[in-house]
């Protein structure tokens, strides 16, 4: 095993400090600023179009996480651009292992910006139509956010056509979703689970299709839920295509931090020993969701 490097020592401080923030008088502020709008919010998800919305963005999502294609990456292309870096010997994830976190740290580069460009102005598209956009825009702020993962995952080693790969990613999108202390603590614990597992080559079985989605669509109601909950603001015509295309930048560019810190994470605890993922975090005891929205009736 490798000695760690002085850069992936200090990128692994920096992660553990993003996992474990100090909440400041801002962080406060917001917190109760933004009760108001949640209690309207809870009131608001029982109007029928709502529970509409939450219904089509479920379905949506579970036909993306049953077609890994609509939204992974080509891996052929992030192993060439490793060779136009100059790293020739890149040709399979596992290769990727092998670099120092600092090469794979410049090519990834800006990928954040990328991202949220395309969130913003997809947002403020379908934030222009008011209430109706919310059906079409959802979705495809999910879709967007699931590549932007997918294409982290990739560039740091990690294959999403597993299962497992997968439903780490859907669960980058809880805890960029998640509205309280206690379910971004809720989706770290499930999220460290999994990366442990992973980490300590533990077998994972084949899931049956059945439970696979069922895993999924939990996941995607709570997304539903707490995004169409964002974004109900968006359906004032006046305001709708301002706040439907910025809502849309913050929480990609909340997706994007969460994979490039828990993907950096998993690939120093490949490389270094998976005691490294749960030096900070405790795990979960298994990876079934258990998001509060994922039990309300909608």
């Amino acid at each position: 095993m490798k000695m760690m490097s002085k850069y992936e020592k200090h990128a692994l401080a920096e992660i553990h400090a993003w996992k474990n923030p100090k909440i400041g008088w801002f962080g406060q502020a917001m917190t109760v600023i933004n009760q108001p709008f949640n209690s309207a919010g809870d009131l608001l998800l029982s109007a029928p179009w709502v529970g509409d919305v939450i219904r089509k963005t479920m379905e949506g999502i579970t036909n993306v996480a049953n077609d890994a294609a609509q939204w992974s990456v080509r891996p052929e292309s992030i192993f060439s651009e490793f060779r136009d870096a100059g790293h020739r010997s890149i040709k399979t994830h596992n290769d990727i292992v092998g670099l120092d976190l600092s090469e794979i740290d410049k090519v990834v580069g800006w990928l954040d910006s990328k991202y949220k460009g395309i969130a913003l102005v997809e947002g403020a598209g379908t934030g222009a139509v008011g209430a109706i956009g919310l059906a079409v825009d959802i979705p495809a702020l999910i879709i967007l956010n699931l590549r932007a993962v997918g294409e982290y995952a990739a560039y740091y080693g990690f294959d999403t056509s597993k299962q497992e790969e997968r439903i780490f990613a859907f669960n980058v999108l809880g805890l960029a979703s998640s509205p309280s202390d206690g379910s971004k603590a809720l989706a770290m614990a499930q999220l460290v689970k999994i990366s442990q597992d992973v980490a300590k080559k533990t077998t994972w079985k084949e899931l049956e299709k059945s439970t696979f989605v069922k895993i999924i669509q939990e996941v995607a109601k709570a997304l539903g839920v707490r995004l169409t909950k964002a974004k109900l603001a968006q359906t004032i015509p006046a305001v709708g295509a301002a706040i439907g295309g910025g809502f849309n930048a913050y929480f990609t560019m909340k997706v994007c931090d969460a994979a490039y810190y828990l993907y950096r994470e998993r690939f120093l605890a490949e490389k270094h020993g998976h005691e490294i993922i749960y030096a900070s975090t405790p795990a979960a005891k298994d990876i079934n969701p258990n998001y509060p929205e994922s039990r309300k009736i909608i």
